[in-house]
């Protein structure tokens, strides 16, 4: 039977055509079962064999009602092998029993052997799927939902398991059938075979009718069911909202009038479905009693014996079962073909980088330049971020970005980092172009803290691992005790390996941030990055956050995106950008004198209490 354990988590892959482009990406795929090629043939011979096993049950039925019988030297089996010697009951049971027998341990073996060639085969897919997405640019993401590419490893991966493992196998065990099937009833009885299989071009069409009107039912109560779930959803996330609101009966009359809906489409797809399996059930019995009858007659005038009458309706009912099937496994093929389609797309997306390659460390100063720098994201060409700018930071020193929102300043830090390339001008480091240095070897070098922490759902000690995996335990301890972790970590029963949560749910905010203060101590960066990761901490938090980033930001280059304009009145240099430009540039006590000046309305902002939210993303 098929796993329809899979059914939901691929019911929104789509279909493709199963034609030459189809096929040609199933075949594309299959180059993962390239490793495995021999056990896999291994497995279809096994999967050949049990279907000749199966299909000799109903060719032996027939000729076990006529052992001993006189008859019995016109039973099919003996037209069919001449040489075959007389049959008696002993003899027939014996072999039913024996092919019994090699049908069982045929069957077993190719299970075994399909689910190892399969495990191994998706193993590898999800690999590559994984560590390509991980090397992909920045750029990707921004262009594809995280559901959806979360998709490609699970729905997507679990389509192509399932086809490997028991539908192209099913596929192939119902045209086997088919076609011996069909051979052997149309040797049995050329008349009988004629009526039985007219039939089936009635069932066919019957079916893409019904089908055309099942699917179509079936799509609307899926879209229906989903604009339920998204409501729950909603209403979930934003429960705080619903209930200060008292909106709760609002909810649920939109969760009802949706689920109603739902039950209105289900109720007519169950109506479809009923009239479709009374045909069948009307074609396929109406077709048995037929070839009775006409069987029955042809016993009669002595043209086939009782037994080859049974073996024939045994083997329409196989080759019934056969037909019946194989509109299901296409369907299945079909959506292969778009879960194939959609791996692929990732599989041959240009990555970023590559991961494992082995890099020399770099030894950079810091020194930073920016000369005449336009940039455009790739999903707003229209619009230009930067617009020939300018920048100039030296090596040690601390500087700090200010503007408003949409001003270029988280912009020029994705720059720095290399998540996206620049349309005109040159970034330096040390005087050298940054798209010139392997990649890698340079995010090594720059560090960030940034105002929205986010760890890994492990341990306290795995998330400042995260900074450098190699480090040694006195390393970490040190990097702990020099970010103001070590108080809160000790504090906690199992110390380092204290359960962060999912995305750090059980540390505070000031907490957390001490967490990814220490991380970047632990990777020794040259260049820092702070986005200003003290704006929403208490004043507590913040002297213990601020004390732990003095300490971090001794020796650096640290550029600081300043949300609050008091917590950069000591840095080196201040730069104010608008519009994707440097409008002014010095001290805090040069820029907060000068009349007029952008700093300077800034200042009194947030003297006369204006949301700091205005001011800086």
């Amino acid at each position: 039977m098929s796993p329809r354990v899979n059914s939901e988590i691929t019911k929104d892959i789509p279909k493709r055509k199963l034609d030459r482009n189809g096929i040609g990406e199933l075949i594309h795929i299959f180059k993962y079962l390239m490793p495995y090629k021999g056990m896999y043939a291994l497995s279809m011979l096994f999967l050949f064999l049990s279907t000749l096993t199966a299909l000799a049950f109903p060719a032996l039925v027939g000729p076990l009602l006529d052992a001993g019988n006189e008859s019995q030297t016109q039973s099919f089996l003996i037209r069919l092998l001449p040489n075959l010697p007389e049959l008696n009951v002993n003899m027939v049971i014996k072999i039913l029993v024996g092919i019994l027998v090699l049908q069982g341990v045929f069957s077993f073996l190719k299970v075994i052997i399909t689910t190892y060639v399969t495990e191994q085969a998706m193993a590898d897919i999800r690999k590559d799927l994984y560590t390509r997405l991980i090397s992909l640019p920045i750029s990707f993401f921004e262009k594809n939902r995280v559901g959806a590419l979360l998709s490609r490893i699970t729905a997507d991966v679990t389509q192509l398991q399932e086809t490997f493992s028991w539908t192209l196998a099913e596929f192939i065990r119902q045209i086997m059938t088919l076609m011996i099937g069909a051979s052997l009833i149309a040797f049995m009885s050329p008349r009988l075979a004629l009526v039985m299989m007219s039939t089936f071009p009635l069932m066919i069409i019957g079916a893409m009718i019904f089908g055309r009107f099942i699917k179509k039912m079936s799509l609307k109560t899926q879209e229906e069911l989903a604009q339920s779930s998204v409501i729950v959803e909603e209403s979930l996330h934003n429960i705080s909202v619903v209930k200060s609101f008292t909106n709760e009966a609002f909810e649920q009359l939109k969760y009802y009038t949706g689920i109603d809906k739902v039950v209105g489409y289900a109720v007519k797809t169950g109506v479809y479905r009923a009239f479709f399996s009374t045909f069948i059930v009307y074609a396929v019995f109406g077709t048995i009693l037929l070839v009775f009858y006409l069987g029955v007659k042809q016993v009669e005038a002595g043209a086939m014996t009782n037994g080859d009458l049974l073996s024939f309706v045994l083997f329409t009912v196989y080759i019934g079962a056969s037909v019946g099937g194989l509109g299901d496994l296409y369907g299945r093929l079909q959506k292969s073909v778009g879960a194939t389609e959609r791996v692929r797309e990732i599989l041959y997306e240009e990555e970023e980088l590559i991961l494992g390659k082995n890099i020399a460390p770099l030894d950079i100063e810091g020194n930073i330049q920016y000369k005449d720098v336009e940039f455009s994201y790739p999903t707003r060409k229209d619009i230009i971020t930067l617009k020939g700018l300018n920048l100039d930071i030296k090596a040690g020193s601390k500087v700090a970005l200010v503007g408003g929102s949409g001003a270029g300043k988280s912009t020029i830090i994705q720059l720095l980092m290399g998540f996206y390339d620049i349309d005109q001008g040159s970034i330096l480091i040390d005087g050298k172009e940054s798209n010139t240095y392997e990649l890698r070897s340079l995010r090594q070098q720059i560090g960030m803290v940034p105002q929205e922490v986010i760890l890994f759902g492990g341990s306290i000690r795995e998330n400042i691992l995260y900074g450098n995996p190699a480090a040694t335990e006195a390393e970490l301890v040190a990097a702990a005790k020099k970010a103001n972790t070590w108080e809160f970590i000790t504090s906690f029963p199992e110390g380092l390996d204290t359960l962060v949560g999912e995305r750090g749910v059980k540390l505070s905010g000031g907490q957390k941030q001490r967490v990814a203060i220490a991380r970047a101590i632990l990777k020794d960066p040259s260049i820092l990055i702070l986005d200003e990761a003290t704006s929403s901490l208490d004043s507590e938090s913040e002297k213990l956050v601020q004390d732990a980033l003095d300490k971090l930001m001794e020796g650096r280059t640290s550029i600081i995106i300043a949300h609050r304009l008091s917590t950069v009145r000591d840095v080196d240099q201040i730069f104010v950008l608008e519009e994707g430009q440097i409008v002014e540039k010095g001290t805090h006590l040069l820029l907060s004198e000068l009349k007029n000046g952008k700093y300077r309305n800034f200042l009194q902002m947030q003297n006369e209490g204006a949301s700091s939210n205005e001011l800086v993303l």
